[in-house]
């Protein structure tokens, strides 16, 4: 299996089943997209945005609940095998990837397996054993999740240096070796994390250390 990482902007994920797993899916597909749940039971269960359609459907009504939402994806996670049999074969007759929350191992072509990620925006990590095991998964997850914390400021502040660099006299490798020195800068990250200092203005001071006052004059915004 190949990690990607797809848009889902404007399409639509169906998910069969409202228990746990379900609902944990559907949490995190209707953070992007249109998300339905079809399931006889939600318990309370959180889902999220998603839409919830109170039914329960036998193998042979399926493939209709999939001609009639049009999904990309199709989440098989009910306590039915017959069902989820059914719901995978339909997914493909359908042209739409499946994800099968009771299967774990190999894998058909066309199915897709859902990592656990961390997350601080716009950057995301993904975790994936490939469906083995689960727990391996939450467990590096959670060793991640600490080691993530600032990467989301770091993300656009470099973003915004590389921008800015581009006005400046330097090559294109040297704008990569300033970006490259702000991001492993201890400085920086003690500034996105706690928010004690200026993370722009340690990134200046980095810079001009490293590379002269003129080059971290345009990170100030200092020349004309």
């Amino acid at each position: 299996m190949i990690p990607l990482v797809h848009d889902f902007s404007g399409e639509t994920v169906l998910v069969f089943g409202g228990g746990p797993v379900g609902a944990r899916k559907a949490r995190r597909f209707a953070r992007e997209t249109r998300t339905v749940v079809v399931s006889p039971d939600f318990s309370d269960r959180d889902f999220g945005d998603a839409e919830l359609v109170r039914a329960a459907p036998d193998p042979d009504d399926v493939a209709d609940w999939v001609a009639r939402f049009d999904p990309v994806l199709v989440v098989a996670a009910t306590s039915v095998a017959a069902v989820n049999e059914a719901a995978e074969r339909a997914a493909r007759d359908h042209g739409a990837l499946v994800n099968r929350a009771d299967h774990s191992g190999e894998r058909d072509p066309g199915s897709v397996v859902v990592p656990a990620t961390v997350e601080d925006d716009p950057v995301s990590v993904a975790i994936s054993t490939g469906g083995v095991s689960p727990a391996l998964s939450k467990y590096l997850r959670e060793r991640i999740e600490d080691e993530l914390a600032g990467a989301g400021g770091m993300a656009e502040l470099t973003a915004e240096l590389r921008s800015t660099l581009k006005e400046s006299d330097l090559s294109p490798s040297e704008r990569r070796d300033v970006v490259r020195a702000v991001v492993q800068s201890s400085p920086v990250w003690k500034a996105l994390r706690t928010g004690e200092s200026n993370p722009r203005e340690e990134a200046a001071r980095v810079i001009g250390t490293q590379f002269g006052t003129d080059v971290s004059k345009h990170v100030r915004g200092e020349t004309r």
